[in-house]
């Protein structure tokens, strides 16, 4: 556990996260209640139940979560070591850069699958310092991710953060249209 400016982290690997899981969803359902999000089911929070469940068992999956003083999970990350062969990454084909193809296939990139805060802890820093910690605590030595592409501020904010767009895809058919991210080493 790690205590900065007001923020206490604490990382959870797929054997202790199930214990907070209730906690991990409350935080999803607080956040996804608002449109464009509320009322889609792709962002039901029973089909996010079943997506985070299923990452538990994923290979490498971590999650760190931040606390305020007061105890209160404020937000979260987390993700997985990329499956080299998972449909999404597959899907874009040659715009993937070669090295982090090949860093795929050595089990070396981290796919964030999840980053939020809380609507009233927002604009604090507290997302950024959540990213900055999980990608640093890491073995992998690449990131990436999938943020929908009218998803602002979180949408401007990963390219300052030092990703590249690499292109876009759906997770499913129902899904809305992502921006494909990579973060180099």
């Amino acid at each position: 556990m790690t205590t900065s400016a007001n923020l206490t982290v604490q990382l959870y690997g797929g054997e202790e996260a199930p214990q907070i899981a209730d906690e991990l969803i409350a935080v999803y359902a607080d956040v996804y209640s608002i449109e464009p999000y509320a009322g889609d089911p792709f962002f039901s929070v029973p089909s996010y139940i079943d997506r985070l469940h299923a990452a538990f068992e994923m290979k490498g999956f971590g999650v760190l979560t931040g606390r305020a003083d007061d105890g209160t999970l404020v937000g979260y990350v987390h993700g997985v070591t990329l499956d080299p062969e998972r449909a999404w990454w597959v899907s874009l084909g040659g715009a993937r850069p070669a090295d982090a193809v090949r860093a795929a296939e050595d089990g070396d990139v981290f796919w964030l699958r999840e980053l939020m805060t809380l609507p009233g802890f927002q604009n604090r820093g507290i997302g950024h310092a959540l990213h900055d910690h999980i990608v640093r605590a890491r073995p992998e030595a690449w990131t990436t991710l999938t943020c929908i592409v009218d998803n602002e501020p979180a949408r401007s904010a990963y390219p300052r953060w030092g990703y590249e767009v690499i292109g876009r895809i759906k997770h499913a058919d129902e899904s809305p249209l992502y921006d494909a991210m990579v973060l180099r080493p």
